[in-house]
């Protein structure tokens, strides 16, 4: 027998074969699948980033090389259909799309303003400057799996991006979110954060533009707390970026509008997804009315969370009206208890979110003092009302209603001819 056949068996159809399957065949076999999936993903990285380098080298082009000063007002619809000439089959060579790319530029390398600093320095700013912080404080763990392993991706991926000077993290983003950021963010600072929270949350493109009209950016890490005062500054800083300041309730529907805890509660537990969302990446839902007995006296938590990434359980209050004192002083109760029956020992101290319709900062700041509970108070709104919505028969009629106008306008349109 030659050398190939000894690698290549007799010539057979392909089939499943009488073999031995055991643990460690299933074991290797699943790891060859994820090893597989993993190439994937790399690959198509790596074909995004080289799309997007493309795209940022188009638009750098016709901003040094002024191109309509040269070659005339024109000269994007011309480049649009010489590409498109000569690459009939490739996406993105529309004029539009070509504009995009010189806009896209643009936003982050403007001539004579403070944009001009390189977005390669603000990419070194909020990510690399925050790892240090990360190495220097090593009495938490908590966090960064956010901040180092990204960083560590970036690094992987530089390649010859960098060189270009084309943020390493741009080629990571599709074009698409890239289009929706310079086109509604108002600096660079805004649009890296929603880079950043597009990165780490996977958001699809019609998701980031709910994020950005939600106006993330100012309500993220604005909440009102006494994270500084009692947590580490690294823990505070992480936590004060997971939570906001307000929080979208428009999944959440209520039967009338004078509504009381229970049934807010209610109305959110039947959307836990839609809620999960709303609160950020990280969360796990425990549960609602988790009950605590101390003594013969039994108290039940509103919602109870624990969040992955910060290591820690989340004690949620929610109330249908605006902040009172009292209510910090149930939630420092909760929290506590939660420290005492729930936390474990590798699990950062448990944190409290007060949730209410409206809050007076003054009167949340002086309910704070004496209090060393981590905790913060947020506000919600867009809760929708079951008896201002339409009924179905009220649909119906509308509907009728518009099919009659359109048989009239069509009517009056044929006479008219």
């Amino acid at each position: 027998m030659n050398e190939e056949n000894e690698i290549f068996p007799t010539a057979r159809i392909v089939k499943s074969h009488d073999i031995r399957i055991d643990g460690d065949y299933a074991e290797w076999i699943a790891e060859l699948k994820h090893r597989y999936r993993s190439a994937q993903v790399k690959a198509s990285i790596r074909v995004n980033a080289e799309k997007l380098l493309f795209n940022w080298e188009l638009g750098r082009d016709l901003v040094q090389k002024k191109a309509e000063e040269r070659w005339g007002a024109g000269v994007v619809e011309q480049v649009s259909l010489d590409l498109q000439r000569e690459f009939p089959n490739a996406d993105g060579f529309s004029t539009r799309n070509i504009w995009y790319m010189k806009q896209w530029y643009l936003f982050y390398y403007q001539e004579d303003t403070k944009l001009q600093r390189p977005v390669a320095e603000i990419e070194n700013t909020k990510l690399q400057r925050p790892v240090a912080e990360l190495e220097d404080e090593k009495l938490y763990q908590v966090g960064k799996e956010i901040l180092i392993q990204p960083v560590r991706e970036i690094e992987e991926e530089k390649m010859h991006l960098l060189g270009t000077e084309f943020p390493a993290i741009f080629g990571q983003i599709p074009w698409g979110q890239h289009i929706e950021i310079i086109s509604r963010c108002k600096s660079i600072e805004e649009a890296i954060f929603y880079i950043r929270q597009t990165l780490d949350r996977g958001l699809s493109r019609p998701a980031l533009v709910n994020c950005i009209k939600a106006n993330l950016y100012e309500h993220q890490g604005k909440i009102l707390n006494n994270f500084a005062e009692h947590m580490p500054a690294l823990q505070s800083k992480l936590v004060q970026e997971v939570l906001k300041e307000n929080y979208d309730f428009g999944f959440a529907t209520v039967n009338h509008e004078i509504y009381d805890e229970q049934e807010l509660e209610e109305a959110l537990s039947k959307s836990v997804t839609d809620l999960l969302l709303e609160l950020g990446t990280g969360f796990a839902f425990i549960g609602r009315q988790k009950e605590l007995i101390a003594g013969d006296t039994t108290r039940k938590i509103d919602l109870l969370f624990y969040h992955i990434r910060l290591r820690c359980y989340v004690v949620c209050e929610l109330k249908a009206k605006a902040f009172e004192p009292e209510f910090a002083g149930k939630l420092n109760f909760y929290v506590n208890a939660v420290d005492d029956l729930l936390k474990a020992e590798d699990d950062n101290p448990t944190i409290g979110l007060l949730i209410c319709s409206d809050m007076n900062k003054a009167d949340v700041q002086w309910s704070f003092r004496g209090i060393s509970t981590p905790m913060g108070v947020a506000t919600y709104n867009n809760v929708r009302i079951k008896d201002m919505l339409p009924t179905q028969e009220q649909l119906k009629e509308r509907m009728e209603l518009l099919q009659k106008e359109l048989r009239e306008t069509k009517r009056l349109m044929k006479a008219t001819k």
